[in-house]
């Protein structure tokens, strides 16, 4: 009952929040000094029609209706399973963005594993080996790449990697100029690999700091000192007792750092020209399409707080105290009690 209590109610705060990210991206569309209606007609285009021509598409595309009746309509129509339709793309929004939320799951799914993997690796070398030469380093590498703006580092990745030394393609997604019947998941891998590192790379950083200063609180803990005068090694400490307690911060920032892959995602699909929900959404912004820019931040809002919501019920899993602490605090009882 207390997991299902804590379960019910981060279920319900991430519905809240995904109606609220809809809402202020219709909101923050409306407020932009963009004509919907100009910017994916073309200026000599939207010149050439007059003003009864212009009533009519704003009345078909619903530019003409204010804020809060073009979201309650949107919102009607989604609940039907409704995203309504891109201006930009002339197409579904649905089909728009299930087009491209394969390339960016690839994309992320690539550089989430390798951020996890490496910093929580980097974390454990640092954290052993406390203000050594190993310790600087990795503490260097950190906050060198969290001070690295995204775009920067996948332009010098492009430059190296890809021009000078040819290990990558240019961008894209998949090859170009070759029949999509024989494409395989081998050019798609090879593809989103350069744009998948520069993503890991930065989002090492804080997952590694995090899982050092766990490391070094175990290690110099009165548990860890009562093993070492048992004549257990710091090796064997680690592998029966830190590995586990250090892995609990790990997971909660694993899974919360999708929202940072996923925001730099945006630009690095720019840099690279890779056609993801990313790009999508830079070109919906352009372009006023508050059909499409609202759907693909609802599905990131999806894929961020679904990441939030699996490290807080795993984090209830793994420690009673969590689940205990939410019911009682419904309850207006003490955790203590």
């Amino acid at each position: 009952m207390p997991l299902l209590v804590l379960t019910l109610r981060q279920l319900a705060k991430c519905l809240l929040l995904i109606l609220a990210v809809s809402f202020l991206a219709f909101a923050l569309v409306s407020a932009a000094p963009i004509d919907p209606m100009q910017a994916n007609l073309g200026q000599s285009a939207y010149l050439s029609l007059t003003e009864a021509e212009r009533a009519q598409l704003a009345a078909y595309w619903g530019t003409d209706q204010p804020l809060p009746l073009r979201y309650l309509g949107w919102l009607a129509a989604l609940l039907q399973g409704d995203m309504g339709t891109s201006l930009r793309f002339n197409a579904p929004v649905s089909q728009v963005i299930a087009e491209r939320a394969g390339a960016s799951l690839l994309l992320m799914a690539i550089a989430w594993v390798l951020s996890g993997v490496i910093g929580f690796a980097l974390g454990i070398v640092a954290g052993m080996n406390r203000d050594r030469l190993a310790d600087r380093l990795v503490k260097g590498y950190c906050f060198v790449l969290a001070s690295v703006p995204t775009f920067w580092l996948a332009l010098l990745a492009l430059m190296v990697f890809a021009v000078g030394l040819g290990w990558f393609p240019f961008g894209f997604s998949i090859p170009v100029g070759v029949d999509a019947s024989s494409i395989t998941w081998t050019d798609r891998i090879h593809h989103a690999i350069l744009p998948a590192l520069v993503l890991a790379f930065v989002g090492v950083a804080n997952i590694a700091l995090h899982t050092r200063e766990k490391i070094i609180d175990i290690m110099n803990g009165p548990f860890a000192r009562y093993a070492r005068a048992q004549g257990k090694s710091r090796l064997r400490i680690l592998a029966q007792h830190g590995l586990r307690n250090a892995s609990l911060p790990a997971i909660t920032l694993q899974f919360a750092s999708l929202s940072e892959i996923f925001g730099g995602s945006v630009l690095v699909e720019q840099v690279f020209s890779y056609p993801g929900l990313g790009q999508a959404a830079v070109t919906a912004g352009l372009g006023g399409d508050s059909a499409l820019l609202a759907g693909i931040a609802v599905v990131s809002s999806v894929i961020v707080f679904s990441g939030n919501f699996i490290a807080n019920v795993l984090y209830g899993v793994i420690d009673p105290r969590i689940r205990r602490g939410e019911v009682a605090a419904r309850g207006g009882e003490s955790p203590a009690a």
